[in-house]
C-alpha cells in the first residue's frame, strides 16, 4: 500500500471512530507501527487529526464520543487484558457499582464467576453480561435509556443512586490526565458517573494507553478521588504516556498495569482462566526508584486474587 493510501485510510478510520490507537491502525493498515506513526505526523502537519498517546484523534484538542459498534474493535487486547486485573480485585461477596462502557463490559463478563456479588449497574451491556450468572445479583438503575452506548441516563438514574454506598465503583471513560482526571464526551454520561462515584468508597478506573492524556468535555471523576488506575502496559516508546502515569502516581493513584498479551491469572478467583499467563509487573520508560504510590495498597494483598494486580513500579 501507497503512503497516500494508507493515510487515507488512517484518515477515514479517525473520522469514522473518533480516536484509534497506533497499534489498531497498524493492524488495519498492514503495516509496522514505526510506519504509522510517521503517517499520523505527517497528517497532524496538515491539521486533519492530531496526535494523542500512541493514538490519533479528531483535531480539535476534545475528541468526540464514537458509538459503541466502533469502540468495541479498539484496543480489544489491551481492554481484555485490563478486565482480567480489574476482575481479581474483586472479593466474594462485595457490593460495587460498574459504569458504562465497552471495557466495564469486559469486566462484567469476568465478575460472572463471583459468587455472592451484588452489581449496580446503568448499563444494559454490562447487566446483559451477568443476566445468567446465578451467584450475581444485579440491580440496575432508572433513567432514560441512552442507545450509542446502551446506558441509563437522566434525573431517574441518578436519584435511584441516591443514599447508596457500596465498596467500589469500576468506572471507564472518554479521556485521562492527571490535571482533570477522567473525562467524558456527553453531559448525561458525566452526570451519573459522578452520582456511581458518590455511592463507593473507592474509585477504580478502567483506562486503556489511548485515553492516557486525552481530555475531553466533561469531567467525571477528578484525579484526587480516583483510588486506582488499572491500564494496559505503554508501547516502548511512549515516554508521554510513561510520563503521565507518573504524574498521576504524583497525585496518589495507584497504578496497576496488566500485559495487553496476558490472560487473566490462575486460581479460582474472578480473574482465573485455563491456559493463561500470568501478568508482570511492567516499569516505565526511564524510570528507577519505587514511588510510594506506586506501591502495592495493603488491602490489595490480604487477597490471593487480588494480589496478583502487578503494580506498577520504577526500576
Amino acid at each position: 500500500m501507497f503512503a497516500a493510501e494508507r493515510r487515507q485510510l488512517i484518515l477515514e478510520m479517525v473520522r469514522a471512530n473518533g480516536a484509534v490507537s497506533l497499534r489498531e491502525l497498524a493492524r488495519v493498515v498492514q503495516t509496522s507501527e514505526v510506519t504509522v506513526r510517521r503517517d499520523v505526523r505527517a497528517l497532524e502537519a496538515e491539521g486533519l487529526l492530531d496526535r494523542r498517546h500512541g493514538g490519533a484523534v479528531l483535531p480539535g484538542g476534545f475528541t468526540r464520543e464514537s458509538g459503541f459498534p466502533q469502540k468495541s474493535h479498539l484496543a480489544t487486547a489491551e481492554k481484555t487484558a485490563i478486565a482480567d486485573a480489574a476482575a481479581s480485585l474483586v472479593e466474594e461477596g462485595e457490593a460495587i457499582v460498574v459504569g458504562a462502557g465497552t471495557t466495564t463490559q469486559e469486566l462484567a463478563r469476568r465478575l460472572a464467576r463471583v459468587p455472592g456479588l451484588t452489581v449496580v449497574t446503568n448499563s444494559l451491556l454490562v447487566a446483559q453480561a451477568l443476566a445468567h450468572a446465578n451467584r450475581v445479583e444485579v440491580v440496575m438503575t432508572g433513567g432514560t435509556l441512552r442507545g450509542s452506548n446502551y446506558a441509563l441516563v437522566g434525573s431517574g438514574a441518578e436519584q435511584s443512586l441516591q443514599g447508596l454506598r457500596v465498596s467500589r465503583a469500576f468506572l471507564s471513560g472518554s479521556g485521562l490526565t492527571a490535571e482533570r482526571g477522567l473525562s467524558t464526551s456527553n453531559m448525561l454520561s458525566a452526570s451519573v458517573d459522578r452520582a456511581l462515584v458518590q455511592a463507593a468508597a473507592e474509585v477504580v478506573v478502567l483506562a486503556d494507553h489511548t485515553k492516557l492524556g486525552t481530555d475531553t468535555m466533561f469531567q467525571t471523576v477528578p484525579t484526587d478521588v480516583i483510588t486506582r488506575l488499572v491500564t494496559d502496559e505503554p508501547p516502548p516508546h511512549d515516554d508521554r504516556a510513561a510520563t503521565e502515569l507518573q504524574a498521576l502516581a504524583d497525585q496518589g493513584v495507584q497504578i496497576a498495569v496488566a500485559g495487553a498479551g496476558s490472560g487473566a491469572g490462575t486460581g479460582s478467583g474472578a480473574g482465573g482462566g485455563e491456559g493463561a499467563r500470568p501478568r508482570r509487573e511492567v516499569p516505565l520508560p526511564g524510570q528507577r526508584r519505587t514511588h510510594p504510590a506506586l506501591r502495592p495498597a495493603p488491602a490489595a494483598l490480604d487477597h490471593p486474587d487480588r494480589a496478583r494486580v502487578a503494580d506498577l513500579r520504577r526500576r
